[in-house]
């Protein structure tokens, strides 16, 4: 049992990312999958299902995968938009990945969207741990 926790406080941000990140997937899917029922272009449902998931995502690693420690406004407003940023070039990515799978190659539009969420939790991952969230400290130390 002492191992289990000893690994879980060693990698607890990888997986309560790994865990919210399959969250923001299911939350995706969920809401693509509503939208592809109504019979929305697949672009719309991709983009709609998009903004959802990311508002999910960051309220989740804000305050249980990264343990944001930005306070007031400006360092707030910093790290949502940079949240928003990173996730719009991302959902660009995935969007482009939805295109060659869909509108070049005619697959199925589920599976590419599954496909494409593979690729941006990845590089999502990256952008939030490296950079969005980890810009506390840089700004600290810009201040002193």
């Amino acid at each position: 049992m002492q191992t289990m926790q000893t690994l879980f406080k060693k990698y607890q941000s990888q997986i309560l990312y790994l865990i919210f990140g399959v969250s923001t997937t299911i939350v995706n899917i969920i809401v693509y999958g509503v939208m592809h029922m109504l019979h929305m272009p697949y672009q719309v449902s991709y983009w709609t299902a998009w903004f959802w998931a990311v508002l999910f995502a960051y309220l989740t690693n804000r305050v249980w995968v990264f343990h944001s420690q930005a306070s007031g406004f400006v360092e707030k407003t910093r790290e949502v938009v940079q949240f928003y940023i990173a996730r719009l070039l991302t959902g660009v990515l995935g969007a482009g990945i939805m295109w060659i799978g869909v509108s070049l190659l005619h697959q199925n539009d589920v599976i590419w969207n599954i496909i494409q969420n593979v690729f941006v939790i990845l590089t999502n991952y990256a952008l939030s741990k490296y950079i969005i969230f980890n810009k506390k400290e840089k700004w600290n130390r810009n201040d002193d």
